[in-house]
């Protein structure tokens, strides 16, 4: 009896395919309007702005929707020197701050592994600028780097630097404050990629009689490409956009100024909102097809 009531049940149903999707989208739903009111909607708000034409009224800051297109001609004609600058100077940046944290994640995710107590409290020192505004760290900066701190003084008693020469308000100062207020974001993807490297890899290097150069070109190096991309990414975009280092308020000058900088001043100052909103996209899109390049050229697309 027991064996044919089990023959004779029937199988309980799996879910639907209809169901499950209306499940994952359930799920997803808060996240697709997040998306929507904070991303979509102020993008499509500036796409509009960029567009707009001063109004017939002749206010300051009074603008008209239209399509007026050469807003994009117009700001590439006049600060095409401050995006080339605000690219160089983060390339140079994201560079210095790539050869500065590179040792510092091997010796925390590798020499450090076998200390715990010790790799925790170097991770806690690599994230400790983190508790202290940005603002704050520039103008301490500022302070040490200004013609009457302690160090332009030592470096020209010393000669290593002339009576009349300067370190504040020059492209020195800016890529320093840039490198100094990234590194975190360099060091941290690079200290994980390492922390999770398997250490045979590199013992079946040596143990193929490769010397400690090629083992680290060859085997360290690819495996840790990952933290390097994502180190990388994490320093280029925002230091392109930065206009706080560049600032005259901080650590640099007119001749310094950056995209940001002069977006910053068309959308605060002048009110020149198309300006403002036309550099915008253009420093968005400029920065996305270098990303591409860099990942396809790195061979990671999957990584993203």
């Amino acid at each position: 009896m027991a064996f044919g009531a089990f023959a004779t049940a029937e199988p309980v149903a799996a879910p639907t395919p209809r169901k499950k999707s209306r499940i994952a989208l359930f799920l997803l739903l808060p996240g697709i309007l997040y998306l929507l009111v904070f991303f979509l909607a102020p993008l499509l708000s500036l796409v509009l702005t960029s567009l707009q034409t001063p109004s017939a009224i002749g206010d300051i800051g009074a603008y008209d929707y239209a399509f007026q297109w050469q807003n994009y001609l117009t700001v590439m004609e006049l600060y095409w020197p401050n995006i080339i600058r605000s690219f160089g100077y983060a390339t140079a940046a994201t560079i210095a701050a790539l050869l500065i944290s590179y040792p510092l994640a091997y010796f925390i995710g590798v020499n450090l592994r076998r200390f715990p107590l010790l790799q925790s409290l170097a991770l806690t020192l690599v994230i400790a600028p983190f508790f202290i505004s940005f603002l704050l760290r520039t103008l301490a900066w500022k302070q040490i780097l200004s013609d009457e701190g302690w160090l332009v003084s030592s470096l020209q008693t010393f000669s290593l630097l002339p009576p009349d020469a300067q370190l504040t308000g020059t492209p020195f100062s800016v890529i320093f404050g840039l490198t100094y207020n990234f590194i975190p974001f360099m060091t941290l993807p690079i200290y994980t990629s390492l922390e999770r490297l398997d250490l045979r890899f590199v013992e079946a290097g040596s143990d193929l009689y490769a010397s400690p150069w090629t083992t680290f070109r060859t085997v360290t190096i690819p495996l840790s490409m990952p933290g390097i991309l994502s180190g990388t990414l994490l320093t280029f975009i925002p230091a392109a956009g930065d206009y706080i280092n560049a600032s005259r308020d901080f650590l640099g000058s007119v001749d310094t100024a950056m995209i940001g900088n002069v977006i910053e001043a068309n959308f605060l100052v002048l009110q020149n909102y198309p300006a403002a909103a036309a550099l915008s996209l253009l420093l968005m899109a400029a920065i996305l097809v270098l990303v591409s390049f860099y990942v396809r050229r790195s061979g990671t697309e999957d990584l993203l």
